[in-house]
């Protein structure tokens, strides 16, 4: 991997010329992203985003932080945050605007740690891949929680990106699950390996979620298909 995304971030938080970010998936057209996005403040989150951090309780981790801007304002707040993140160049923005505790680690190896609140936001089931690894990665995270911790992860069920039949049903693929996208991300005339990248409606979520021996909620929803869970 480039590390592009991360460059982008890196490059914005420097003043290096930075440019949009371009992304495609397997099933939509190219689209650009301004990466001050990612820096934007807790005014300018979305509800979900605001709502799971008005939730937050005790030692939190945040993982995939990219640019930090969760983990800041929980670290504003008083919160003892840890973001990790794969991307070094993220990290290193982390560290530049004043995180305390950022480290590039995959959360499949963290070890010997426990959180009271593990943060999964951005579409934070993306980090799964595919519906075939979510228990391995809802393993990691529950043997991660403190007693009466939580897991609180936005997603969004994509079924609308699919043409409809006559009949009102969806024209999704048969093999494998239609929330299994292949994303592309290009920076500055770059273009990364493309990696998995999930969406997972709420009901196929809650059902990995109880098969795997954990609970699960819906907090509240978005404006388009997009929800926030508590998985305890």
């Amino acid at each position: 991997m480039k590390d592009l995304l991360g460059k982008a971030i890196l490059d914005f938080q420097t003043s290096n010329s930075p440019e949009d970010l371009v992304t495609e998936t397997n099933i939509s057209e190219v689209d650009e992203m301004s990466v001050e996005y990612l820096f934007r403040n807790y005014k300018e989150m979305p509800k979900i985003e605001k709502k799971a951090l008005q939730l937050c309780k005790g030692k939190v981790l945040d993982v995939g932080c990219g640019a930090g801007s969760h983990a800041l304002h929980l670290q504003q707040k008083g919160f003892e945050v840890t973001g990790i993140d794969l991307s070094a160049n993220a990290i290193k923005a982390c560290e530049l605007r004043g995180l305390k505790n950022s480290r590039v680690q995959n959360v499949l190896e963290v070890e010997n740690e426990k959180f009271d609140t593990i943060l999964l936001l951005m579409n934070g089931a993306g980090i799964f891949g595919t519906l075939a690894e979510a228990s391995k990665y809802l393993q990691k995270l529950k043997s991660l929680l403190n007693p009466n911790g939580q897991i609180l992860v936005d997603s969004s069920d994509i079924i609308y990106m699919f043409d409809q039949e006559e009949d009102g049903g969806f024209m999704v693929p048969t093999d494998g699950y239609y929330g299994e996208l292949i994303f592309t991300v290009s920076y500055k005339g770059e273009t990364d390996v493309a990696f998995p990248w999930l969406y997972l409606d709420y009901n196929t979520l809650q059902n990995a979620v109880h098969a795997n021996g954990l609970q699960c909620e819906l907090v509240i929803e978005g404006n388009h298909f997009d929800y926030l869970a508590r998985i305890f």
